[in-house]
């Protein structure tokens, strides 16, 4: 079983920057896949950022080059360096893991980008 807990979401102005955290509940070595993804009222879940195990980061068009994915091993986290953020950026963001065949979700942490 995995356990991940984001934190970081608030509200901030368009233009502004924010930090997401994901903490997972034990080592994140073995996961195969971490990411970010968000879901906006009324529109379905869509990927924003992930990375596999080997360090190898994929990023949806519509955030490349402002949001950047990290990840700490020795941490037990994943992190989400959101900057230039837009109205449109405004959602829940989830942090996910993948594990082989096993996918663990996150509760989700709220940003709103104010215009």
């Amino acid at each position: 079983q995995l356990q991940l807990v984001e934190s970081g979401g608030g509200l901030v102005q368009a233009g502004g920057s924010l930090r997401l955290s994901c903490a997972a509940s034990r080592s994140i070595f073995a996961i195969n896949v971490m990411g970010w993804y968000r879901q906006a009222p009324g529109k379905q879940r869509e990927l924003v950022a992930d990375m596999i195990s080997g360090g190898l980061t994929n990023y949806a068009d519509s955030v490349k080059g402002r949001f950047t994915i990290s990840r700490d091993g020795a941490k037990n986290a994943v992190y989400l360096q959101m900057d230039s953020l837009q109205p449109e950026d405004t959602a829940v963001y989830y942090c996910n893991a993948k594990e082989i065949t096993i996918e663990y979700w996150g509760q989700g942490t709220q940003v709103t980008v104010s215009s």
